[in-house]
C-alpha cells in the first residue's frame, strides 16, 4: 500500500515545478537460497521526497523528479545474504507521461529507479474512452530489486473514473516473477484533485 502527495505552486495543471512525497509499505516474499530455498517474508517501509519540473502542452504532461529516497528492510528469517536488509537512504528518479492522442484514447507511461538496490518499476497503459466517463485498456508493467528478484505483469486497466472530487482506477490481469510463482494481480487507485 501507498499513497502520495503533489504540490506545484502553479497547479499541477501547468507546467512549472512540483514536489512529490510518497510513503508506503507492505509485506513481500522470496525464496533464499543461501538459506536452503527458504520463504523470506521482508516487511517494508519507505518514503521519498522528490522535488521535480511538469511540462504542459495541451493534452500531452511529462514530469521528471529526483530526491531523497528512504527504505526500512525487515526479514523473517533473517536473510544475512540479502541485498536489501535493514534501513537505507538513496536517490529516486521518477519520471511520468500522459497523453491523450484523440479525444477518445490515452497513453500513460512511468518509471521509477532507485540507488537503494538498484531497484526499479516500470508501467505503461493505453486505452480508449468509454461512455465519455472513463479509459479501459491494457497495462503491462515491471519491477526488479537488483539480480534477486523481478516480476512482469500484464492486464487490463480502467483509468480516470471520477465520482464527485474523487477520480477511481484499478487494474487486473496475471504475474509472474523470478521466483516462479504465477498468479493474479489486483491493484485499486484512489486520486483526489485540489
Amino acid at each position: 500500500m501507498h499513497g502520495g502527495v503533489v504540490w506545484s505552486p502553479n497547479g499541477v495543471d501547468h507546467s512549472g515545478f512540483a514536489l512529490k512525497m510518497m510513503f508506503g509499505g507492505g509485506v513481500y516474499r522470496y525464496i533464499s537460497g543461501a538459506l536452503g530455498n527458504t520463504e523470506v517474508t521482508g516487511n517494508l517501509v519507505a518514503g521519498a521526497i522528490l522535488p521535480g519540473w511538469r511540462f504542459v502542452r495541451g493534452k500531452f504532461i511529462a514530469t521528471i523528479y529526483a530526491g531523497l529516497d528512504v527504505q526500512d528492510h525487515r526479514l523473517k528469517p533473517d536473510d544475512l545474504s540479502a541485498g536489501l536488509r535493514g534501513s537505507y537512504a538513496g536517490l529516486r528518479v521518477n519520471a511520468e507521461v500522459w497523453y491523450e492522442p484523440t479525444t477518445s484514447t490515452m497513453i500513460a507511461a512511468d518509471g521509477s529507479v532507485s540507488s537503494i538496490g538498484v531497484s526499479y518499476n516500470a508501467r505503461v497503459a493505453w486505452g480508449w474512452k468509454v461512455f465519455d466517463r472513463y479509459y479501459i485498456g491494457p497495462e503491462v508493467q515491471g519491477f526488479a530489486a537488483g539480480d534477486n528478484y523481478r516480476q512482469v505483469r500484464a492486464g487490463v486497466h480502467v483509468t480516470g473514473l471520477r465520482t464527485q472530487m474523487f477520480e477511481w482506477s484499478g487494474g487486473v490481469g496475471w504475474a509472474t516473477d523470478s521466483d516462479r510463482r504465477d498468479g493474479i494481480y489486483a491493484k485499486l487507485g484512489l486520486l483526489m484533485r485540489r
